[in-house]
């Protein structure tokens, strides 16, 4: 590892360290480094972690880093877009794309599985340095975009699925541990 990859790792990692969001190294002989990390950080009335599992890492000799968040589909919610009519699982994979271009990040969805990942990118600098600032703006925008693709979810399966299924699925105890990279 250069000393450039080395210090752009160190401060990524400080980064997370400073704001208590960091949870683990990712061990991948295809990457320079990569963090596990739980953002926004906090806990919910009943002790369990608000935020989401997302990972940052760079993939080997590139000049950039990928920041990502993995959904998977919980299954009361699978049931409820499985039992609709007029093929609205697909409609709901549509507005997912829709929202996701608009948003501008890249993203991944296995419909059969019911399953997708936001993505976005942060090219850096030819010091190999990204400012705190610009590297928690592309985490926010990944997770405001989890965000609202639940909010699309909850609002397809309005009448299908019972409020105490809401409270139970992992979207609302942010135990979604998909990754294509992991």
């Amino acid at each position: 590892m250069t000393s450039k990859e080395s210090n752009i790792k160190q401060l990524i990692q400080d980064y997370l360290l400073d704001e208590g969001l960091l949870r683990g190294k990712i061990p991948d002989p295809k990457l320079d480094f990569g963090f596990q990390f739980i953002f926004p950080p906090g806990k919910d009335p009943l002790g369990r972690p608000v935020g989401r599992n997302m990972v940052v890492f760079r993939p080997k000799n590139k000049g950039l880093i990928i920041v990502s968040l993995g959904v998977q589909i919980s299954e009361p919610h699978v049931k409820a877009l499985i039992s609709m009519e007029d093929n609205k699982k697909l409609n709901y994979f549509m507005d997912l794309r829709k929202s996701f271009l608009l948003k501008d990040v890249f993203y991944r969805i296995d419909i059969k599985n019911h399953r997708y990942e936001i993505m976005d990118q942060i090219f850096l600098n030819k010091d190999d340095i990204i400012s705190k600032n610009s590297f928690f703006k592309t985490v926010r925008k990944i997770f405001n975009c989890a965000a609202y693709s639940n909010i699309i979810l909850t609002e397809y399966c309005i009448g299908k699925i019972k409020p105490e299924d809401f409270l139970k699925s992992k979207e609302f105890t942010s135990n979604s541990d998909f990754s294509l990279y992991s």
